[in-house]
């Protein structure tokens, strides 16, 4: 009888100690972010990568826990990205309006909602909205090292207008 109580005490004695132990060691679990619509700021896709008028809405950047970036992309009439890559890849996911999208010495090619476009890692390409129809499109592109794209030269109006011909530029 002696025995149980003598446990007992021993293993209440020894509580504080494996408390406090326990509070060092324990791995903090994260929780959800919600960052509200509107909070960020909408900016103008730059001249120097973008013909036309282009805005990029950003939802969420690159990170430890998940290497990519994500943005709504909006292309006005006729807008387009110049031609660039990406180094890890990206998704296009076309939520509204009819767009354009070409690879390298491939045909120009329509997107309409719901297509969605994979861009492999280091394959030159360009996107944007029709001649007469705006496109939006959620960008979700991988990083290496920080950097996310890897800006060329821009699109001419051939290259651009090669969908009526059919011929690739």
């Amino acid at each position: 009888m002696k025995q149980p109580f003598f446990a007992v005490v021993a293993c209440a004695a020894m509580l504080p100690a494996a408390m406090a132990f326990a509070d060092e060691h324990v791995v903090s679990v994260a929780h959800q972010q919600i960052t509200p619509a509107g909070e960020q700021s909408s900016s103008a896709g730059p001249a120097a990568f973008f013909t036309g008028r282009v805005r990029v809405d950003p939802l969420s950047p690159a990170g430890a826990d998940i290497n990519a970036s994500s943005a709504y992309v909006t292309f006005e009439p006729e807008a387009r990205s110049a031609w660039h890559t990406h180094p890890k890849g990206q998704y296009l996911v076309v939520t509204s309006g009819v767009g354009l999208t070409q690879e390298w010495e491939r045909p120009v090619q329509i997107i309409r909602p719901g297509d969605v476009v994979w861009c492999p890692p280091g394959v030159k390409h360009w996107h944007g909205a029709a001649p007469t129809r705006a496109m939006t499109h959620l960008a979700i592109t991988g990083t290496v090292d920080g950097k996310n794209v890897n800006w060329m030269e821009k699109v001419s109006d051939a290259q651009y207008n090669a969908r009526e011909t059919g011929k690739a530029q």
